[in-house]
Parts: structure tokens; sequence; C-alpha cells
């Protein structure tokens, strides 16, 4: 690891802890909506389950704003080679992103009784919308907090002749986030051109900004951890940020199947969006070339599992999940349904939540001078939180598939209760599996919170052999084209899953034979989890067989700004 050469770099570690405080509460509302569809009646008129998916859903969006803001405040000087522009301006935004929460969490009750505080044409206090639930005042709030971060960055950087890929790609992201938000701050009457506007957003956002962060971060990550060329990764990160782009453009039509449109965006939406897997591929195998170039050891074994996490969640949840449904013939089945979280939950938590913890777990030792500390607490939180948040997808896509069956192709009643007796196993397995989420959330939580502030134990301060003998079977070294199978098999199982979606529209499900759409989600879906937790255990396990330095902080600087 580096140590802390710019002073201004510290001023990162108060969004990483804003971030877990807030991933905190996020995780808290989540396992209270769930426990809500076993008992509906739950809190029912005090804390209904609409004002909570709301206050889930945006915090969720918060804390992941809180993690890449952290990050980018981190590694933007490392990238720059100076401190960070106007650091008055950092604490106006760390103060700015605590008024939004404060007032989205407050505002959101007011939902229940109808309230928006229109003026003027517009809803200040809450407009109702889904993902942008926040009135015009947090938007306004909201739009000065993310230009402060474009101008931060853009004046941090240098002149842009030196700049290389990563450079040019985050660049491009925080001067998007601060563009793209226009489209959501302001108020139509017509619900079709609504619904363009606020897709605009969220997709932009989701599938086209933050992923061109992501792939710069998790890039710049790999340097730091792998000491991997700068080159190499700018070279990954070039192709990714244009692959995004070229097909999140216009598969942003995916949205706009069902809402008035025009016919011709369900070919260009599906066509289009089954292109966006692409550079989720990409960012996947390049992950596994940094990572083995060298055949470097892990010097911090929970901020790379937690990357190595984001990039294969990326491509199951976001990549290969979001395939399956990205066809309008298999979107009229899935949209609304519960097989979508199952695909926005690994998509959201998996790419971008994950990354924020793996950035965490990097900077913050460096932050408080930890020079060693326990990494057993950090490994056991990521795959509690890893395999709690593929059984979370497993529940929801298995008592999805029921829930198109019965709802969509049977026509039966959803909000008369017919479905809850064929779906209670499922409803009961999300806070099932959202406990030991919740588990592995509150470790990680508490370690991070926490280091500096404990005594690093006995195990964390032996010294470990340089030497390891070769390692033999599943814990020897991970070749590419072993890599690829892994890669292969996740697609032959996320094919079923797209079957079986298609198969709702055959005649003999129409007629009530549920049998080829159950055989292939229940084949696929437990098939595309099971290889998904197999693949990271495996490659983790092969990094093994590397040699284990002594854990501490090194002064790669001088390493480092020569691979630059």
């Amino acid at each position: 690891m580096i140590k802390i050469e710019y002073g201004t770099q510290r001023l990162s570690l108060r969004f990483f802890l804003l971030m877990l405080v807030l991933f905190l509460f996020q995780m808290l509302f989540g396992l209270l909506i769930a426990t809500q569809h076993v008992d509906p009646t739950l809190l029912s008129g005090i804390l209904n389950f609409n004002v909570l998916r709301a206050e889930h859903t945006n915090l969720g969006i918060l804390w992941i704003l809180c993690g890449f803001i952290g990050t980018i405040l981190f590694i933007g000087p490392l990238l720059s080679r100076r401190e960070l522009a106007a650091p008055w301006l950092i604490h106006v935004l760390f103060y700015a992103l605590i008024v939004v929460t404060i007032w989205n969490v407050a505002t959101q009750a007011l939902a229940m009784d109808g309230i928006a505080g229109w003026w003027l044409g517009q809803p200040w206090l809450q407009e109702g919308l889904e993902y942008l639930e926040a009135g015009r005042a947090a938007d306004i709030v909201i739009f000065i907090g993310f230009a402060i971060l474009a101008y931060v960055v853009l004046r941090t950087f240098p002149p842009r002749r030196d700049w290389n890929e990563i450079h040019w790609g985050l660049a491009i992201g925080v001067s998007a986030l601060t563009f793209v938000w226009l489209f959501g701050m302001f108020f139509v009457e017509r619900i079709d051109l609504q619904e363009y506007f606020r897709w605009y957003v969220v997709h932009y956002w989701v599938e086209g900004v933050w992923e061109v962060i992501h792939i710069s971060l998790v890039g710049f990550l790999l340097v730091l951890m792998f000491k991997a060329e700068v080159k190499a990764v700018g070279y990954a990160v070039f192709w990714g940020v244009a692959m995004v782009w070229l097909s999140g453009l216009i598969g942003n039509a995916h949205h706009y199947f069902w809402i008035g449109t025009p016919e011709f965006w369900q070919f260009w939406g599906s066509l289009f969006s089954a292109l966006e897997p692409l550079p989720l591929v990409f960012c996947f195998w390049h992950i596994y070339l940094d990572a083995h170039q060298d055949k470097r050891p892990l010097e911090n074994a929970p901020a790379f599992y937690f990357v190595l996490g984001s990039v294969v969640l990326e491509q199951v949840g976001a990549g290969i999940l979001g395939f399956t449904m990205t066809f309008a013939l298999t979107n009229v089945w899935s949209h609304g349904t519960w097989v979508t979280p199952s695909h926005a939950h690994l998509a959201m938590f998996g790419t971008f939540g994950m990354l924020g913890i793996a950035s965490a777990y990097y900077a913050v030792p460096l932050l408080r001078g930890v020079k060693q500390f326990d990494q057993r607490l950090g490994r056991v939180a990521f795959w509690l939180v890893f395999t709690g948040m593929l059984g979370i997808a497993f529940a929801f896509a298995i008592g999805g598939t029921i829930q198109v069956f019965l709802y969509r192709a049977m026509g039966l009643s959803w909000f008369g209760g017919q479905l809850f007796p064929a779906m209670q196993l499922f409803k009961v397995l999300v806070p099932v599996f959202g406990l030991v989420f919740a588990v592995g959330a509150g470790l990680l939580i508490f370690d991070l919170l926490t280091l500096g502030l404990r005594q690093p134990s006995a195990a964390a301060s032996e010294p470990r052999s340089q030497v390891n003998p070769p390692r033999v079977g599943w814990r020897s070294g991970l070749r590419g084209a072993e890599a690829s199978l892994w890669l292969m098999g996740m697609w032959i199982f996320g094919a079923m899953i797209t079957l079986g979606l298609l198969s709702f529209n055959l005649d003999t499900v129409a007629l009530g034979d549920p049998t080829i759409p159950y055989v292939l989600a229940g084949l696929g879906y437990p098939g595309l989890l099971l290889i998904t937790l197999l693949f990271v255990w495996r490659f983790l396990a092969s990094l093994q067989a590397r040699p284990h330095p002594v854990v501490g902080i090194q002064d790669d600087s001088a390493l480092l700004a020569g691979r630059a």
C-alpha cells in the first residue's frame, strides 16, 4: 500500500464514514420491508411499505454516491500529484449531503398524506417519482453538490495534455453526473414525457455515468493494489467507457416499452440493450488480467475481495440478468415483478455498493495510519454479504417467476392476495437471506468504523512466510482458459433464464402449463448464482498460491509515480 502523501486526501474519510452510517440505515429499512412482505399489516398506517421502499432506495443511492465521492477525493491527488483544489468546497459538499439525506428521509413521510409542497408549478417537498422522490428544494442542493464535485475534480487534474484515460473517464463521469441531473429538475404533466425525462436521469446515471465512474475507479484501484500498468488499465478504461456509451445511450429505450411511446423503440431498445453487457464482460476479463499479470500478493485482502465482488456481480446482475429481461418479449413479463429486483439488487449493490466498500477498506487504514490490521473480519464480512445478496436475488427471482405465471399469464389478482400462498416460501426467504447479509454488513461497518481504534490481534501482528509451497487443485493458479470457462458457464445459465422468460409467450403456458418456464428458471437461477459463488471462491483461492507479505503499509509512491 502507499502512504498518505497529500493532506487533502484525508477529506475523503468523512465521506467513507457517512457512507457506512447510511448503508446501515438503508439495510435496516430493507429488512423492514422484507418483513412486511411476509406480514403486510406490520406498521401499516405508521410506516407504509411504499414509504419504506422509497427510503430504502434513496438511501441506497445516497450511500453509493458517498462511496464514489470518497474514492474520487482519495485518488484525485494521486492521479494529479498535487493537493485537491478548493478544500473548503469539499466541506460544503459534505454538509450538503447530510442536509439532503435528512430532508429526503423527513419528507418521504409526507407522501402518505399526499403533500408535495406545490409552488410555482413545482413540487418543492417531495415529488413521488420513483428513484427521484426528492422535492425541488433538495434537487437544487443536489445539483450544487454535483457541480462542486465536478469543479474540484477538474481543477485538481493536471492540464488536459497530461491526462490519461482514467483522468478522462472521471472527468466525463463527474461532468455528466451534473448535466444529466438537470432532466430531473422540472415537472411535466404528460406522464409519458415525464417518464422519458425520469429515465434520462435514472438510466443514464446508473447504466451510463455511474458505469463510467465505476470502470475508471476500478482501473485505478487495480493500479494501486497490483501495481498494474496504467497504460494497460487505461486501454481497458477507454474501451469500457466507449462501449458503455455506445450501447447505453440508445439502450435506455428498454425503459420506454410500456409508457405509451412509439413502437419502434421496442426493436431499437431491445437491440442496443442487448449490447450493454459487452463492456461488463470486458471489465470482468480485465480484472483477471490485472490481478494476474505479475502474480503480486494480496496486501489488502478485504479491499480486493470487494473489488472482485463488484466486478463479478456487475457481470451477473447488470450484465446477465439485465440481458435476460432487456428484450421487449421478455420484459413484458418481468417488468414490475419480483424478477426485476433480483437483477436490481445484484446490479446496484453488487456493482456500485461493493466498490465503495472496497475503496473504504483500501483508504481507511491509510487515512487512520493503521500499519497492520486484522483482515479476517473483512474477509468473513465479504462472504456473508456476498452469499446473502446472492440468496436475496435467488428468492426474488424464483418468487418472481411464480408471480409472472400466476399474475401475468393466468390473470390472478395480485392485490387480492391470491398469489400470497404460492409465493409464501420465497417471501420468507428474502428476510432470511437478508439477515445473513445484515450480519455481514454489520461486521464490515464495525470493522471499518473501529479500524485504528482497536488493538491489532496477535495474528495480525505476526510476520508471515514470504514463500508458499506450490498449490495444486482448487488452490492452484487460475489460468485464462479456466476463467473463460467460468464466464461461459455463467452465460449458459443466463441463456436458460432468457429462454424461460421467452417461454411465457407460448400458447401452452397461456393455457395453464408452467412446466417450461418453471424448469428453465429452476435450472437457470440457482445455476447462475451457484456458479458465481464458486467462481469467486476459486478466484480468491487461486491467490493463495502467491507469496504472502507481512500485512503492512509500504512506501510504493515512487513505483506508482513511475508506472503513472
